[in-house]
């Protein structure tokens, strides 16, 4: 496990988005793995400037989400698939039928099979993950076995409280989500672990100092030959 500190959110985006960008520069058809919420928003930016300045093109690039919140359609304006299309797809000119995202309709049970289908298909070259206060990566909760691909999983209710600054009131944030499972997420070639500011720190800290187990899912990222930990230094305050 590699460790880049950075200084503050903004050089650690700057890090990220480089290794983005410059694998999607030598391999046009990258298939990337993403996620949401307030950490990658700039990784984002610094990707879509890029493409403005015609530096890339993502017209062959596959991408993956993580995961999806289940209980709200994917026309709520905070589901993920309105999330990636506001920050990222809508402004890049990838391919509609490239785009995976978790669907959580009606064929739930379908959906999952045929998203585990294709993240068999499509190994993942870059992995794009955050950390939350509970060690979950994706959605994968305390005690969620390491053997899981894709699944329906309760959500923690420290996640829903780290999640209600999104939401109006905590009853909104959806009790269950579809996540990528750890199984499927360590098959990936590299996996970018970003961290910013001190309420990452205890995570952080445990990360590295801790041991592997599914109390804390974050930790099997050790086993993996190829993870890259981006973290700035409010997040690294405790080491």
């Amino acid at each position: 496990m590699q460790i880049i500190k950075c200084e503050n959110y903004e050089e650690m985006s700057q890090i990220a988005s480089n290794f983005l960008i410059d694998k999607i520069k030598h391999h046009p058809k990258s298939v990337l793995g993403l996620a949401t919420g307030s950490t990658p928003l700039r990784i984002y930016e610094k990707l879509i400037e890029s493409y403005e300045q015609k530096e890339i093109s993502f017209k062959d690039v596959i991408t993956f989400n993580l995961d999806e919140y289940m209980g709200i359609d994917c026309n709520h304006p905070q589901s993920y698939y309105q999330y990636m299309f506001k920050h990222l797809f809508s402004k890049i000119d990838i391919k509609q039928e490239n785009i995976h995202i978790p669907k959580n309709n009606k064929n739930i049970i379908h959906n999952i099979y045929e998203y585990n289908q294709l993240l068999d298909k499509h190994q993942i070259d870059i992995q794009i993950l955050g950390i939350g206060s509970n060690g979950h990566i994706g959605f994968n909760e305390p005690y969620s076995s390491f053997n899981n691909k894709t699944f329906i999983v309760d959500l923690d209710e420290q996640t829903r409280k780290d999640n209600q600054r999104f939401f109006n009131h905590i009853d909104e944030v959806p009790k269950q989500a579809i996540t990528m499972g750890i199984k499927s997420i360590m098959k990936s070639k590299q996996i970018l672990l970003l961290a910013s500011g001190k309420n990452k720190a205890h995570a952080i800290k445990r990360l590295i100092d801790g041991q592997v187990n599914e109390f804390f899912p974050a930790s099997i990222l050790k086993l993996h030959d190829n993870v890259i930990v981006i973290v700035d230094k409010e997040a690294l305050s405790l080491l």
